[in-house]
């Protein structure tokens, strides 16, 4: 019973540390271009925790998979002051982009900390163990993107994916601090690097969406983008199914 405990207090930590960095990301940049945020929650579901700012509301939600940044003028257009809609191209990529990129500095950060604290081989010194980090994060992103051009070009499957549940059994059987921080490196430059594809729904599918409107100089009409949206989203929701399913499966 304890280890059942430990083990799922291990992934709630790891979940939700690493979406409220994300979330932090956008929250940091939005209010850095004085872009209104209505509301910053972490987790889905019912609240167990709000709080009302100057501007924003904080909100802690019962379900720790996801979280969001709602901006003023985000989802319709609104003319209101500090709408997101109103803002230059240039910031609001900025801000699409923050929380992809703070997951990828964090697992900069934690490579750094564990090549210094156990040596790896490492000479004990600043610039090899920021080497050090470089490489390992340059290496994932590598092979990150040489996954998908197998799984694009059929020599992987999709039954090779893994998604939360897969994760969570991971992070579940790590055994010690290393082991489980070396896990939460993983997995926020692994949420950092798959935020960023040009997938409409996710960060990148918004930033393609803006450079878009940057090369037609207008944006696309509000009904064709929610399509778009759309499109994105149940992708996304179908292939986390199967993905789902597989790593039930896989488990089971």
């Amino acid at each position: 019973m304890l280890t059942v405990l430990i083990s799922a207090l291990k992934i709630v930590f790891l979940l939700g540390f690493l979406i409220l960095i994300h979330e932090s990301g956008h929250l940091l940049v939005a209010k850095l271009c004085k872009v209104k945020v209505n509301e910053f929650a972490i987790g889905f579901g019912p609240a167990i925790w709000k709080h009302q700012g100057k501007e924003t509301k904080y909100v802690l939600r019962a379900i720790p998979l996801g979280g969001f940044c709602s901006m003023e003028g985000e989802e319709e257009l609104s003319d209101k002051e500090g709408s997101f809609s109103k803002a230059s191209i240039p910031k609001r990529v900025a801000i699409v982009a923050a929380g992809a990129i703070v997951n990828i500095i964090f697992a900069l950060i934690v490579y750094f900390i564990l090549a210094t604290s156990y040596n790896f081989q490492v000479t004990n010194n600043w610039s090899s163990a920021l080497t050090f980090a470089g490489e390992k994060t340059g290496t994932f992103i590598t092979s990150t993107f040489e996954g998908l051009k197998q799984l694009f070009t059929g020599k992987a499957g999709l039954d090779q994916m893994m998604g939360p549940v897969g994760i969570s059994e991971v992070v579940a059987k790590t055994n010690g601090m290393f082991e489980f921080i070396n896990m939460i490196a993983i997995v926020s430059l692994s949420l950092g690097v798959t935020n960023l594809l040009p997938i409409p729904a996710l960060d990148g599918g918004k930033i393609l969406l803006l450079i878009i409107e940057a090369i037609r100089k207008k944006p696309l009409s509000q009904k064709i983008e929610i399509n778009i949206q759309l499109l994105g989203f149940s992708f996304i929701i179908i292939l986390a199914l199967f993905v789902t399913w597989n790593d039930i499966a896989r488990i089971i």
